[in-house]
């Protein structure tokens, strides 16, 4: 991004009321639904929205620096991803089920897109697929994360609670579980794998 536009989005940012720095990054007056009513009068959500927006804005430059397509493609998931928070309302625990919607989708835009450097990044040799090597590399997001790459496709995980070993659940079921040198991928969906570190990757 040019220098002078950083500075003058600094610039209009610091001329801004209070409460709109406090609020979510739509407009509270014309919010819909009980969910993003819910955003407008929660501090920390609204707070998680602003970040989540910001998070969008650098996935979207990054986006179309790939392809237009690719910027576009990013554009329509974040409308569905707008639909399956605001879903939320659905849920026993609104509040909840919103920040952890937040959360997963932030991961997501980090470690798809590399917002932020990897705290680690592992390779491990699975067994009884092709290709055996699959890559994971970490990030230190709110929600910690992990991108999984093997074999040209990629999928992002985050972790979830588990008894011990720290598990990552992707989409479609996709998943990895590493206990220190070893882990289980499932990939695709209902195949288990049993892998072992080949080392680390850079």
């Amino acid at each position: 991004m040019p220098r002078s536009v950083i500075l003058v989005a600094v610039l209009c940012g610091a001329s801004l009321p209070a409460a709109a720095q406090e609020g979510p990054s739509f407009a509270c007056d014309r919010a819909e639904g009980a969910v993003e009513e819910a955003i407008c009068a929660d501090p920390d959500l609204a707070a998680l929205d602003r970040r989540l927006a910001d998070r969008f804005a650098a996935a979207r430059e990054a986006s179309a620096e790939v392809s237009p397509e690719t910027a576009d493609t990013l554009t329509a998931m974040q409308r569905g991803w707008i639909k399956g928070r605001n879903a939320c309302w659905k849920a026993g625990d609104v509040r909840a089920c919103t920040k952890q919607s937040y959360l997963r989708r932030e991961a997501e835009l980090v470690a798809g897109f590399g917002l932020e450097p990897p705290i680690n990044r592992v390779t491990w040799t699975c067994a009884g697929r092709t290709p055996a090597s699959v890559t994971t590399t970490f990030f230190a997001t709110e929600l910690p994360s992990v991108l999984i790459e093997t074999g040209g496709e990629t999928d992002v995980g985050t972790q979830t609670r588990t008894a011990s070993g720290a598990r990552y659940e992707g989409s479609f079921g996709k998943a990895i579980w590493t206990k220190g040198d070893t882990a289980v991928l499932t990939w695709p969906q209902g195949e288990d794998h049993d892998c072992v570190l080949a080392g680390p990757d850079g």
